[in-house]
């Protein structure tokens, strides 16, 4: 049986094994040291103490929810995640919209059961639901726990993206990327060797995960090996972004697979292209306009697609219906590089043979 305890030095959860009490951070190797549980007090709760106490409210993330049973093609299991930092500078109007969009999209096209898919947004009433980084730490565990052979797993996030400076030499560009919580700017960032450590590496063979990553400067936010470097004509060739220091960066056998929203060193925006009235990530809408367009045969074929959409959101959808921040993004009449999403994986693979599945 594993619990989970928080690394005393960054407080990334770690998967405690039955009876240790020492046990080393994978990300900034920090020894944590357990206490005996004999010898702490007694809860509050427990029931040798006042029976009147108000209990707390229950955590989602303790066991799997309810859902249906596992099949012969395995379990499905998604977290996602909008944040709009709501009355804060940082405000994005699109965040939580693509979140019920990414909801909808998985529960009726693809089949996962409504009890499988976790939300975290800030209209969420459940404490535990709200996209806190301890929420978002532990979500990411609960959506890798127990995981087996046949599964698949989905994380999407949509808010806000950023990068730091790296110091460990694992980085190609010298940076390390970020996802930012609602509490950011209290609690920190999120960064990708922690979300390597928790949703990639731990998985096993069989296991299948898609990320879907609505973010600035999200294109290597998984820390993946290999990043699908595709020019406008549709050609390919992957690059090779394993560490210099040879930390391992890929999966204990499974399989993951990282749609993001822009390059490294891109932003991405909000848009109102997916109606008149409701506004949405860039990347969200190119990305279920590709599945809905019938483009979602290979990934290499969403790709393409997802790319041509917002290439071709001013000629397509007409000006009325586009933010004008995307405008000007398109238009390259603001600072840094253009929008593109891209495409990074655990392994190498023909991106136009491999057929596209969730």
């Amino acid at each position: 049986m594993m619990m989970l305890v928080d690394c005393s030095n960054c407080r990334i959860p770690l998967q405690l094994p039955s009876g240790a009490r020492v046990i080393r951070c994978s990300v900034c190797q920090a020894v944590t040291r357990i206490a005996d549980p004999r010898a702490l007090p007694l809860s509050p709760y427990s029931s040798t103490n006042n029976q009147n106490s108000t209990p707390p409210v229950p955590s989602p993330y303790g066991q799997m929810p309810a859902a249906q049973p596992a099949g012969v093609h395995g379990r499905k299991k998604a977290v996602v995640c909008g944040v709009s930092y709501l009355n804060s500078r940082y405000e994005l109007k699109g965040c939580m919209n693509d979140a019920k969009c990414m909801r909808y999209l998985l529960i009726n096209r693809f089949n996962f059961p409504e009890a499988s898919v976790l939300v975290l947004t800030e209209e969420e009433n459940d404490p535990y639901k709200k996209p806190t980084k301890h929420n978002m730490r532990m979500a990411m565990f609960w959506l890798v726990q127990g995981c087996q052979p046949g599964d698949s797993l989905v994380f999407h996030f949509s808010g806000h993206g950023s990068q730091q400076r790296n110091y460990t030499g694992d980085e190609v560009d010298g940076y390390d990327e970020t996802l930012c919580p609602m509490d950011f700017d209290t609690q920190g960032m999120i960064v990708d060797d922690e979300i390597n450590a928790t949703i990639v590496r731990p998985l096993p063979r069989g296991v299948k995960l898609h990320a879907i990553i609505d973010a600035c400067h999200s294109g290597t936010v998984l820390d993946l090996p290999f990043l699908c470097r595709m020019n406008r004509s549709g050609q390919f060739v992957w690059e090779d972004h394993r560490p210099r220091s040879g930390v391992w960066k890929g999966t204990n056998g499974g399989e993951v697979i990282s749609f993001s929203g822009c390059d490294d060193d891109q932003t991405s925006v909000d848009t109102s292209a997916l109606s008149k009235i409701t506004s949405t990530g860039a990347m969200t809408y190119s990305f279920i306009k590709a599945i809905e367009g019938g483009n979602a045969t290979t990934y290499g074929n969403m790709l393409n697609a997802m790319r041509s959409t917002i290439r071709n959101t001013d000629n397509n959808l007409g000006g009325s219906v586009v933010t004008s921040l995307l405008t000007m993004l398109l238009t390259g009449q603001i600072g840094g590089s253009r929008q593109e999403p891209q495409l990074t994986a655990n392994e190498t693979f023909d991106v136009y043979t491999k057929p596209f599945s969730l």
